[in-house]
């Protein structure tokens, strides 16, 4: 009983009338209206993932889910299980009802991502055969069509050669009296064929007077000629009906065979169409999918911008004032909330939105509040709002209260046997030993032993003596902590505010009031007590400014500097939400410009890889270009006489193809290092000591120090700066010419062949010498030549070295690279 009073004091079926609007159909609609909430933990979470899933698929698919054809075939199914016989509309719209549900399916069936609604319609059957025969013996309009049956067809053709002979009588009866006719025309009365007589000349046609005008002029006659024709017809009708209701007979029975097959895809249906329902008044209340806390686990109630869903509404319907979001935030250990403030603060608001909340969290619905949506799963939620006076019962307010109060206790209770129960039922499947083992290892929590229930008391001890009243709302308060998960209470009475002081499991909050404009703002405030403000809210109505002066002046001291902290309390919580939000804007500014910093860095990433591409591209192009020139120079000297100014032309083609296409080489980066000035402190590590330097590093790299009174001589190599840098070494220039002081080589390819290619291997240097020089006159128009000495003891390689340093045509020379001989081959270029 005290539950269907919460869900009436909460207008929970104005709530599910609003639901009821965003149904596709009457049986979504009919269940949304009649929406109950579920009994265990585990119903809630299986219809809040169908409500997930389907708001998924409203928010990708185009149209959403479409129910089209699906109807309300309850009662049809009903008559054909009692072997009624169903008309031809209750046929057709069962087998259009057949049709939608199949193209549900396999919208569903296409979609991933959704295991809930695919295992919804993973079992049902929907029977395409027995949809094409009703449609095949039906028409659009539910009528039984002629190839339904031979003997139906056989029936109709009788049918029309009759009342086509009927027609063909009464259109010669018509032009023979016309005279004796009110007007020409053929009518019916009944299921008999008339002509309208005019009544002084009734025996100018003879037959049976069916009708007459309610002037008496006019007498409606079926002719002698056809009354024969007219009972024929009559005969053949009759067997159309008969043979007709044979056919939806047959198409009936059909029906019953499949009932329970049929009931389960209407309840499928009706399923589907409540959790879209659901799921598109969620997208419109612009709400977000709550997830259950686990009060053991010690998580807080989170709902942020809580909204009223009725004050929404009538925002968006009605015309209504804009709705102000409040903030609840229940820390674990909580188990009573005293919220105090102002009459017309927006208190007992407070209360309806949270019982809305609970319950639109139990059956699957989205709250409106912004995420996360964070809250317990309440087995019951039990409310004391309102006044229960009643003249009829004799129940005064106090009255009423009480014995609604009562019944919320009760209802405790027997919420606490179950759970006790269920304890019990652990506690004796377990040995003695290993309960107490398991009693002192895992100790069962205080909050499993409350009952999950929600208390929404409003003026909680109202309506009596202010002492009694004050003395029992405490008493209740704290009977309550002990007893439900979670108590939300209003009150004005002072002495409540002082629980949190005295038990941790209590706190306070507040609905805010405006000092400058007299007007609550309906903003709710934790941890502040509110001031009940009745004499300026006395004032702002219209009470004369005697009466609340004289009223202030009785209130006491006391009670003035009590609401003097509570406003200073209020104001330095303004103060602080003020930073809040700025530092909140601040922070989201911060967000901004770093999302807008890693686009851009992202950007030039992109584009410093999409250049990197670019140039490696035209590289490989390049060496490409480059390696067809150079194949084509060398079939033009593989084609042409292998004279030396050939070879000469081939070199010089080379040298062009490759500078323009190597790049320059960069010049030397000079090496980074540490050099010691005189004056400097350096360190000595194999001294492990720190000197002074006197003198500035010598061309053989030793420069003299001093550390103590030591002075000594050290080479470069030996010290190193105080923050570990080595010294920059300078190797001395030899004055001995050697092949890698020589200029470096140019980069072109060189052709060799055997007219610039000399081998002295084997010989003395001074035959050497002379075979070098015959070398060197030859290979002046190849312009370069190579010498082949060998490595052997270095003396032939000596010899050739400096008998071409010496000589007057040699420019340069220097040693092949290793795949052309290595040290055992010098290069000498030609001037």
């Amino acid at each position: 009983m005290i539950q269907s009073e919460t869900l009436e004091l909460l207008e929970w079926s104005r709530l599910c009338q609003h639901l009821a609007t965003f149904a596709a159909t009457k049986l979504g609609a009919v269940a949304a209206r009649d929406l109950q909430p579920p009994a265990t933990q585990s119903e809630s979470l299986h219809l809040l993932a169908q409500t997930k899933e389907v708001y998924q698929l409203e928010m990708h698919l185009t149209s959403g889910l479409s129910f089209e054809g699906i109807q309300n075939i309850g009662e049809s199914l009903e008559r054909a299980q009692l072997q009624g016989i169903l008309s031809g509309e209750e046929l057709l719209a069962i087998a259009t009802t057949l049709a939608g549900v199949r193209r549900l399916r396999r919208l569903i069936e296409e979609q991933e991502e959704v295991p809930t609604l695919a295992q919804m319609v993973a079992d049902i059957r929907t029977y395409p055969e027995l949809e094409q025969e009703i449609h095949y013996c039906l028409d659009d309009r539910g009528e039984v069509t002629d190839r339904a049956s031979p003997k139906l067809a056989g029936i109709r053709t009788q049918l029309k050669s009759v009342r086509d002979r009927i027609y063909q009588i009464l259109q010669g009866i018509l032009q023979r009296q016309g005279s004796a006719l009110q007007q020409q025309l053929i009518t019916q009365r009944g299921d008999r064929f008339v002509i309208p007589v005019k009544a002084p000349q009734k025996d100018a046609i003879g037959g049976i007077v069916h009708d007459s005008s309610s002037t008496g002029a006019t007498l409606y006659i079926e002719p002698n000629a056809i009354v024969g024709l007219g009972n024929k017809l009559r005969v053949h009708r009759r067997q159309e009906q008969v043979e007709v209701e044979a056919v939806r007979r047959a198409l009936t029975e059909k029906v019953a065979q499949v009932i329970e097959d049929l009931q389960q895809l209407l309840a499928v249906a009706t399923a589907l169409d409540l959790a879209t329902a659901k799921a598109r008044y969620s997208l419109w209340l612009q709400a977000n999918p709550p997830r259950f806390i686990d009060d053991n686990a010690g998580e807080t109630i989170t709902l942020r911008e809580l909204r009223h869903p009725l004050l929404v509404w009538q925002q968006q319907h009605e015309q209504g004032t804009a709705v102000v979001p409040i903030d609840v935030q229940i820390k674990p250990q909580i188990r009573v909330v005293a919220i105090t403030g102002p009459n017309t603060g927006g208190k007992t608001v407070t209360l309806k939105t949270l019982g809305l909340a609970a319950l639109m969290a139990k059956v699957g619905l989205f709250i409106p509040a912004r995420e996360p949506v964070e809250l317990p799963w309440f087995a019951q939620i039990l409310s004391d709002i309102g006044d229960e006076q009643s003249i009829e019962q004799s129940l005064s307010t106090f009255s009423g209260h009480i014995r609604r109060i009562s019944r919320i206790l009760e209802a405790l209770e027997s919420k606490e046997s179950i759970v006790e129960t269920e304890q019990e039922s652990v506690s004796t499947s377990l040995p003695a030993h290993e309960l107490e083992k398991t009693q002192e290892l895992m100790p069962i929590p205080e909050s499993q032993l409350l009952s999950p229930s929600l208390v929404l008391l409003d003026e909680v001890g109202a309506g009596t003596d202010p002492a009694e009243g004050s003395a029992l709302a405490i008493a209740l308060l704290q009977y309550l902590a002990n007893a439900a998960q979670l108590t939300v209470a209003t009150t004005h009475y002072g002495e409540l505010k002082a629980l949190k002081y005295q038990d941790q499991r209590f706190e306070n909050a507040s609905v805010e009031f405006d000092d400058s404009s007299l007007q609550p703002t309906y903003r709710l405030l934790w941890g502040i007590p509110g001031r009940s403000n009745a004499l300026t809210i006395a004032r702002r109505l219209g009470l004369k400014p005697e009466v609340v002066d004289n009223a202030k002046t009785l209130v006491g001291g006391v009670s003035e500097d009590v609401n003097q902290v509570i406003s200073g309390l209020e104001a330095q919580r303004r103060s602080q939400e003020t930073k809040a939000q700025a530092a909140e804007l601040l922070l989201q500014e911060s967000e901004l410009l770093h999302q807008e910093v890693a686009r851009k860095a992202k950007l030039l990433q992109e584009r410093e890889q999409q250049l990197k591409l670019n140039q490696e591209r035209e590289v490989q192009k390049a060496i490409a270009q480059a390696r067809e020139e150079i194949a084509q120079v060398i079939r033009q000297l593989q084609a042409g006489p292998k004279s030396a100014q050939n070879a000469h032309k081939a070199t010089e083609a080379l040298k062009e193809i490759t500078q323009r296409h190597l790049p320059a080489a960069p010049p030397p980066k000079p090496k980074p290092g540490f050099r010691p000035q005189v004056g400097n402190r350096i360190r000595i590590p194999r001294l492990n000591q720190t000197a002074e330097v006197l003198s500035a590093p010598d061309e053989d790299g030793e420069l003299t120090v001093r550390f103590g009174l030591m002075k000594m001589t050290v080479a470069l190599t030996d010290v190193e700066s105080l923050d570990g840098q080595k010294a920059e070494v300078t190797l001395k220039q030899k004055s001995t010419p050697t092949p890698t002081a020589a200029t470096p080589s140019p980069t072109a390819p060189l052709v060799r062949t055997s007219k610039n290619t000399v081998d002295l291997r084997g010989a003395r240097v001074v035959d050497a010498e002379m075979d070098l020089e015959q070398a060197i006159s030859q290979a002046v128009t190849y312009g370069v030549l190579w010498v082949i000495h060998g490595k052997g003891t270095g003396r032939l390689r000596q010899g050739v070295h400096a008998f071409l340093e010496r000589h007057p045509l040699i420019d340069r020379f220097e040693l092949a690279e290793q795949a052309e001989g290595g040290t055992g081959v010098t290069i000498a270029y030609i001037k």
